[in-house]
């Protein structure tokens, strides 16, 4: 089976996921700038998932292209991939409502968020592992370099997420500051990995 497919149901469950998020976005109340002020919390929330989305269909894209063709266990894979990444808007919303209350309410968010987060990685990184494992789903032509770059990114991510997860027991808001950061990480990580990338084929 061709790639296509795969990669326009991709396209449009990361596009709705990145879409949600904005939907628990909302002041209520008066005066109207004082709410404005108060739900920060909402607007971090928001940056740090709609980044990490946005990496991750940046990142998606770069993986299905290395891709010759997929068959069902790739699918079945990918799938449940998607399954974890639209489920992000959910402890995003819960983060934004409870992480400024701190204590166990706090904790919770923050720990929702994590594991959702370190099962997106997980998945993810299963997802290349089977491409990577089963060589006769690489393109022929694959840049060797390019393929060690994805393997290479792939690798942190679980004890990243994982370590932010726990440090939600000792301090919520450390463990959100943690996600924000490597929302942050990766967007630098891309722009050096492209970079690095585009210079090996000149």
């Amino acid at each position: 089976m061709p790639t296509t497919r795969l990669a326009a149901f991709s396209d449009g469950v990361l596009a709705i996921a990145a879409t949600l998020l904005i939907l628990d976005v909302r002041a209520t109340g008066s005066p109207l700038g004082k709410q404005l002020v108060h739900i920060w919390p909402s607007y971090v929330a928001y940056a740090t998932s709609f980044t990490t989305i946005g990496i991750i269909w940046v990142n998606h894209h770069t993986v299905i292209d290395q891709v010759a063709h997929v068959d069902r266990r790739l699918l079945l894979i990918n799938l449940f991939f998607l399954m974890v990444v639209a489920f992000i808007p959910f402890p995003t919303q819960l983060v934004a409502e409870h992480i400024r209350e701190g204590g166990a309410d706090a904790r919770d968010a923050a720990l929702a968020y994590g594991f959702t987060c370190t099962f997106m990685a997980a998945a993810y990184g299963l997802l290349w592992a089977y491409v990577v494992r089963f060589g006769r789903l690489l393109r022929a032509d694959a840049n060797p370099r390019t393929v060690a770059g994805i393997t290479r990114s792939f690798k942190p991510g679980v004890p990243l997420y994982l370590t932010g997860t726990l440090i939600a027991f000792a301090s919520p808001t450390a463990s959100v500051i943690i996600f924000a950061a490597l929302a942050a990480l990766y967007v630098l990580e891309n722009s050096i990995f492209a970079h690095s990338d585009n210079s090996a084929h000149r």
